[in-house]
């Protein structure tokens, strides 16, 4: 059953906004391998004199996976932000009486 949201929805933005975030972190991690292969692939078969050199791969590498992180464990409505929300709530709560 298809049921459909208002576009002023939270819970749709939220979802919509988390799905974006995901498919971008998916773009990022497709072009890293198709970019990574090819340089590697030129450096094994002739194109260039140069070794491969595997600290472009590692810099690149810890971006995407900061990237993961910020969209997988840290992104909106994910389950650790929510709870460091949560108790940010209470505290400010427990401030005011």
């Amino acid at each position: 059953m298809h049921h459909e949201y208002p576009s002023d929805d939270p819970m749709e933005r939220l979802a919509r906004k988390r799905a974006g975030a995901k498919l971008g972190w998916y773009a990022h991690a497709a072009v890293f391998i198709l970019v990574n292969l090819a340089v590697f692939a030129m450096s094994r078969h002739g194109l260039g004199h140069r070794p491969w050199s595997v600290y472009p791969l590692l810099g690149w590498g810890l971006g995407l996976a900061l990237h993961g992180i910020s969209v997988f464990v840290l992104g909106s409505g994910n389950g650790l932000r929510e709870r460091l929300v949560q108790k940010e709530r209470e505290r400010l709560q427990r401030e005011r009486h």
